[in-house]
């Protein structure tokens, strides 16, 4: 089953492999058994000497629109959070880790945690019409990992993180959050011209340089940042205002559920 959550091709000419994230039906939206999944591939994607990139990508309409709100009870105590955040926070760490180039190729919705999983890639590409955010600050939630502040001005950062405002791929691009946007047709040749170039490179070089700028992001404070993200999320969730949405999650079917959230703001987005 594990395999099926996530589809692996190896590129016949060059040393690189597209992974897929293959939940279409819930917009490959993250449970343990998919988030388990890429983690398992990831790992051993880095031991595969045959493999010297890797382009991330969702099947269907969506690169990730997050973590799964179907299905489970979500109304825990703090540390049933921390326990919950630090573990999706570890696998995303696993991914941003790897000692091989990761390429997200976002077609579609990267929301939430889909943007984080996107964020924590090394490079990206997105289509143009894609719509990347994080929605869920609008039903008192948090990333697990606060990506943002590592990846774009700090301008931007605070701007997604207090609205939940959804923007395209090309506003994307404009303000850093992807390295490029292109036309939805051409995501994946692109995609793969970018990792054809990477498997192509020493592997050493990248290697290194990944270790390098992954040190300096480490000695800046990322892992200090991650940590403390993880104690006010568990807080957030597990507060009085918190529990009331998660409640929410179990009396409502998640259409009404995001019906109701998206409400107060219909006139202003």
């Amino acid at each position: 089953m594990k395999q099926d959550l996530v589809l692996v091709e190896k590129d016949e000419k060059d040393a690189f492999a597209t992974f897929t994230l293959n939940r279409p039906d819930k917009m490959n939206a993250m449970n343990n058994a998919l988030s388990d999944a890429l983690d398992d591939a990831i790992r051993s994607a880095s031991a595969d000497p045959d493999i010297r990139a890797v382009i991330l990508t969702g099947a269907g309409r969506a690169f990730s629109a997050g973590y799964d709100l179907e299905g489970e009870d979500f109304e825990l105590d703090v540390e049933g959070w921390r326990d919950d955040i630090s573990a999706n926070a570890t696998r995303l760490r696993t991914l941003w880790n790897a000692p091989i180039p990761v390429i997200a190729a976002v077609n579609g919705y990267a929301l939430a945690g889909g943007l984080e999983l996107m964020m924590c890639c090394d490079l990206a590409i997105a289509a143009e019409d894609a719509q990347l955010g994080e929605p869920e600050v609008r039903h008192v939630s948090a990333p697990p990992t606060l990506m943002l502040p590592w990846t774009v001005p700090m301008r931007h950062a605070r701007w997604l993180m207090y609205t939940g405002d959804m923007i395209d791929g090309r506003e994307a691009e404009r303000i850093h959050l992807v390295n490029k946007a292109v036309p939805g047709d051409r995501l994946m040749e692109e995609c793969r011209r970018l990792a054809r170039k990477l498997a192509r490179m020493p592997q050493p070089a990248i290697k290194f340089a990944k270790a390098a700028l992954n040190h300096h992001q480490e000695t800046s404070g990322m892992t200090s940042s991650w940590a403390y993200n993880v104690e006010t999320t568990a807080s957030l969730h597990a507060g009085e205002s918190g529990r009331h949405w998660m409640r929410m999650l179990k009396e409502h079917s998640l259409k009404e559920f995001l019906e109701i959230r998206e409400a107060p703001f219909k006139d202003l987005d």
